[in-house]
Formats: C-alpha cells, structure tokens, sequence
C-alpha cells in the first residue's frame, strides 16, 4: 500500500516536473516581438519596402544564428501611410501588439506625435528614415532613437555643396509645407544665406498638387539655376517632368526623400542631371559582402535609402538585448552607454538619441534613371 503511494506520488512529481520544465522551455521560446510602422499604402510605400527589406533581411540572418538567446525576433507591420493623422493609431497599434520594441516610421511628420506615445509606455522605438530635428529635439525622452543623420546635418550638407559644386548664379528653394520637406528646406536656405548664396526665390507647394506650372513660371522669371526641394518623390518628379516640359533649364536638387524609383517612374527621362543628397551606399562597404549576399539570397535590393539603416537599428537592438536582456529600459540605457558596430559603420547615440555622425553623400541621376557618385 505504502509502495503504491509512493508509486503515485513520483509519478505526479514527474508530471508536475515536465509541466513546469515545458512552460519554462515555451517561455523561452517566445519571439521578441519588433513593432514595425511604416507606410505599406499611399505614393509612399516604396520608402516602407526598403525598411521592410532591410529589417526582414536583419531578422532572418539573426534567427538564423540563433535569435537573442534562443527567442526569434518577430516583426508586427503595420500601416502609418506616411500620414501624420495616422501616427497615433500606429503608435497605438504597436502597444496592442505587445512588443517591447520597434522599428518605427519614416516619415518625419507621422514619427514626431508617435515618438511622444513610445517615450510614454516606454518602448525602446529606433526610426531608420525620420531625419527632422523635431523628433528628438521636443521629445526630452531616453527610448526613441534614429540610425539616420538629421535635416540639420544634411541640410548644411547640400547646401555647401551646391555652393562648392554647382557655383550657381540664381538659387530657388522649395519645400512641400510639410515636416520633413519645410524642415530640411529651412536648414537648406540658413545655411545658403549664411554663405552668402544668391537666394532669389523661397517658397511652398502643396504637397498632393498635379500642376505646378504656376510655380514654375516663377523659376523662369528669376532666371533660376539651381533649385533646391525638401520633399518627397512625387511632387519632385511632376515638378522635373513640368519643368522640361515648359522649357526650364535648371538644376534640381533634393534630399533622400526625394527619391526612390517612383520618381523615375513620374518624371521619366526629365531626371537627367538631377542631384540628391542621401546616406552612402552602405553596400559598398566591403565588410557588408555577407550581408549583401543575405539580400540577394532574398530577392531584395540593399542600396535604397532605408535599407542599411533598418538593418542597423535591429544589430543594435539585438547587441543590446544580448547584454542587457530584453528588458526596455536596461536596453535604452545600454544603448545611450555603447558604441556598436554595424553595416552603416560604428554609432554612438548622443543624449536625444541621435547619431554623432552620419555619412551622406550627393548622387547624379542618368537619363535612364541610373545614379553615380558626386566627388
């Protein structure tokens, strides 16, 4: 009687045992989950793709050796649209999902009111694509962070060398009255003024517009030689095909969000001689060949605007959470405190969690929509 007990007792123990070790096994094995808000509808999906393709190629590569400790790293999308009304709403949707973490957004109007909701629940978010200084500069946060230099470094960038390069007579600057486009035209326009550029035209155009005909007329009258853009691909391809149609001989420069292959799509062979600036091509980089194969492997394009930045948000993360575990502020804190190596190079977070530094470069698009280098 007594043995039967027994019997029963260990069997029960036993039971109870692989219960308890199958639980602690499942909890370790649960994803780390990675918000992902990007614009996946609307004229800008193509800068969500490369995000997209960036993270998913980051996300594979690192399961495959493994995950964080064994846990795989599993991204949630969803769709911001590149709409500031839709900001909340993502940001919200991020919190619902449960993840602790997120790539998030790319455009700078929809990041600024998000950034504010990821500070608050205290969601460690890093955004490869926002590059206006509001994000930061008003958040007074420790959890939002950026693998992307700011309007306020590429702004002075562009214009010095249009002033060093281009050497123009007649200076034009536009901008799309919107966030990014009005901000990093701002930063454009200070710092040609401060070189005592020849600043003749300063003006906004309606973003969604499908005539800019009347602003054209404009550049032509001032005898413009070199206009600047702050906004997206869309307006800048109607105005580049506008602009040849109607005769206008000039040059057009933006910055990264000026294109993408949409605006070849849009303007056709009126890209000719247009100049951009944009972070450097990171797949050149030779230490990148692996990473590279792993996008080829993938059907996916490495050389986009977002795709390396993306890539280097989740090494980031990842490297973090390897220290530190997966623990929000412990991470936040480990990355203000590090300095990490990554396919876009080393980055250090200052105390906003921006970049120290960041590399941009000026690319000359081709007839055929080809880009090459500025030296």
């Amino acid at each position: 009687m007594q043995r039967k007990t027994f019997i029963r007792l260990s069997t029960a123990w036993a039971a109870a045992a692989l219960m308890g070790s199958a639980a602690i096994s499942a909890h370790a094995a649960e994803p780390i989950l990675i918000g992902v808000p990007i614009p996946m509808t609307g004229p800008n999906t193509q800068y969500g793709d490369e995000v997209k393709a960036g993270l998913l190629t980051a996300v594979e590569t690192m399961n495959a050796a493994g995950g964080m400790n064994g846990r795989e790293y599993k991204p949630v999308f969803i769709d911001d649209a590149c709409e500031p009304k839709q900001a909340v709403p993502a940001a919200n949707r991020v919190l619902n999902s449960g993840a602790k973490f997120a790539i998030a957004h790319v455009c700078s109007g929809v990041t600024v009111p998000a950034s504010k909701i990821y500070e608050e629940e205290g969601i460690v978010a890093i955004t490869p694509g926002a590059t206006a200084p509001q994000v930061t500069d008003g958040l007074k946060g420790h959890h939002f962070f950026r693998t992307i230099g700011r309007d306020d470094q590429q702004g002075p960038f562009a214009a010095k060398f249009i002033v060093d390069k281009l050497k123009p007579k007649a200076v034009a600057v536009l901008h799309d009255k919107q966030t990014y486009g009005a901000g990093v035209a701002q930063h454009v326009k200070n710092t040609l003024d401060s070189l005592k550029a020849p600043v003749v035209m300063y003006d906004g155009i309606n973003a969604g517009d499908s005539d800019y005909s009347a602003v054209i007329t404009k550049l032509k009258t001032a005898k413009v030689d070199v206009v600047f853009f702050g906004g997206y691909h869309p307006e800048m391809g109607l105005l580049l095909r506008q602009a040849k149609e109607q005769g206008l001989k000039t040059r057009f420069v933006g910055a990264e969000g000026a294109f993408n292959q949409g605006l070849i799509e849009i303007a056709g062979p009126a890209v000719e001689g247009m100049m951009f600036t944009f972070p450097a091509d990171f797949s050149q980089r030779p230490e990148n060949k692996g990473v590279v194969d792993a996008f080829k492997k993938a059907n996916r394009s490495a050389n986009g605007a977002y795709q390396m930045p993306a890539y280097a948000a989740l090494q980031v993360l990842d490297k973090s959470m390897k220290a530190v575990g997966a623990d929000p502020k412990k991470v936040a804190n480990y990355m203000h405190a590090h300095t990490f190596d990554t396919v876009i190079g080393k980055v250090a977070f200052d105390a906003k969690g921006d970049l120290k530094d960041f590399e941009f470069v000026v690319f000359e698009l081709a007839k055929d929509g080809s880009r090459s280098q500025v030296k």
